[in-house]
């Protein structure tokens, strides 16, 4: 069986870098490497900062076991001296960035990474495939709650994803303000609440609606799920009713027009006496499908395919570029892909009122602060040790609280301008 192995991720452009670095003697000239996007995804307004600590988790254990570089020297990806400085590959620099939750926009510096040239390199493909995908998700399930409007939201795409995937992705959704995953996985790996409900298997199994009902309610009592769409949505909610009374906690719907059939149901459980037992509807659901039920009897909401593909965006559009030599700003200059040389220091600045306006970069310096900004990096990793993390709660705090500071348009779900913009200013 396969297993999951960071170090070879390495792509084999990295490593012939490497080798050539060895032989010219530039491996370990001093280098500062930044992560950041071009632009946002097509209609988004935000990014939003996932998956550093899990990140800082993989470079911890980054090791090249001495099959696999047995390989890479058969395989001719690297010669013996390669194969030397692989075999004792522990990364000893520094890692800063923005905090977990944190909103990015266009060019902002959200991770940086320092260190000699040939360390640092071999960890680009590890760094962009990690917040590539956890940003990716994060952003979409963050507008999914902001359209939520308070409503609890279930993550429940693992069967739609990578199998390690899946895992990544419950861990953003839940750091993006989900409440559940039906992932069991993520839940004993990051403490993430767990929740789920039988499927329509289940009532087909027995054949009949009741019986599948009353088998769920005897195992689990009434504070469960009973899924009532497999055949008649009205007879199964009074099937629902009949067995498990009044006190069942809750009822899902799947499929149909959920706008029509939210309210139905909700009319069709108060008349039946269940007015405390809870709707949730799931299939298919994006944060515009949930946005048009905010009006509905809809207590939550189960988001599978949409939040771990990112709605649309799979990826964050993340690059790792070379910013800095031997403290020299270095600059890419091909067309529409130019970069700004010098490793960044950004400071987001808000009102008096807390409302973030601008964010301020500056290469090469210190930003001249002013009394509300807010110092956006922070040591993930210091001389290759990892430093104190901040918890999954902590950062899912941290993003909410972002949230709340962008101004009101920046949480729209139509295209627009980034919530607020960044400007790269000289050093002060």
């Amino acid at each position: 069986m396969s297993t999951f192995r960071p170090a070879l991720l390495t792509d084999h452009y990295e490593l012939t870098m490497v080798s050539a670095a060895l032989r010219d003697g530039t491996a370990d000239r001093p280098c500062v490497f930044e992560v950041f996007s071009r632009r946002l995804p097509t209609g988004r307004r935000y990014g939003v900062v996932a998956g550093t600590t899990r990140l800082i988790d993989m470079i911890r254990d980054f090791r090249f076991s001495a099959d696999e570089v047995d390989f890479l020297r058969r395989r001719g990806v690297v010669d013996d001296a390669g194969a030397e400085w692989l075999a004792g590959y522990r990364f000893t620099g520094d890692i800063d960035g923005y905090a977990e939750g944190e909103l990015f926009f266009p060019g902002s510096p959200i991770l940086t990474v320092s260190g000699g040239f040939a360390e640092c390199v071999v960890l680009e493909t590890l760094v962009l495939s990690v917040l590539n995908h956890d940003c990716a998700v994060a952003a979409a399930a963050a507008r999914m709650v902001t359209a939520a409007r308070g409503r609890t939201l279930i993550e429940m795409g693992s069967r739609r994803a990578h199998e390690e995937a899946a895992v990544a992705a419950a861990r953003s959704a839940y750091l993006a303000g989900f409440r559940f995953t039906s992932n069991l996985a993520a839940g004993e790996r990051y403490g993430i609440p767990t929740a789920g409900t039988a499927a329509h298997a289940f009532t087909l199994l027995h054949g009949d609606e009741r019986a599948a009902f009353a088998s769920q309610v005897a195992t689990l009592g009434k504070d469960t799920t009973l899924l009532v769409d497999t055949y008649d949505i009205s007879q199964g909610i009074r099937n629902a009713i009949e067995v498990a009374g009044p006190e069942l906690r809750a009822i899902r719907i799947d499929s149909g027009d959920l706008t029509v059939i939210a309210q139905q149901s909700r009319e069709l459980l108060d008349s039946l006496g269940a007015t405390e037992t809870k709707i949730i509807v799931s299939g298919d659901l994006d944060e515009y499908a949930i946005a048009t039920l905010a009006a509905e009897p809809v207590d939550m909401y189960g988001a599978g395919t949409a939040v771990v593909t990112g709605s649309g965006a799979p990826t964050a559009g993340l690059v790792y570029k070379l910013v800095e030599v031997a403290g020299r700003p270095v600059v890419k200059r091909s067309e529409h892909k130019a970069t700004i040389g010098g490793r960044k220091v950004a400071v987001r600045r808000h009102k008096p009122t807390g409302t973030a306006t601008e964010e301020i970069v500056v290469p090469q310096g210190v930003p001249d602060r002013q009394s509300h900004d807010r110092l956006l990096q922070r040591s993930y990793v210091a001389g290759g040790e990892p430093v104190d993390l901040p918890t999954l709660d902590e950062s899912r705090e941290h993003l909410r609280q972002c949230l709340i500071s962008i101004p009101w348009e920046g949480l729209k779900l139509s295209a627009g301008d980034p919530a607020i913009p960044v400007t790269v200013v000289p050093a002060g």
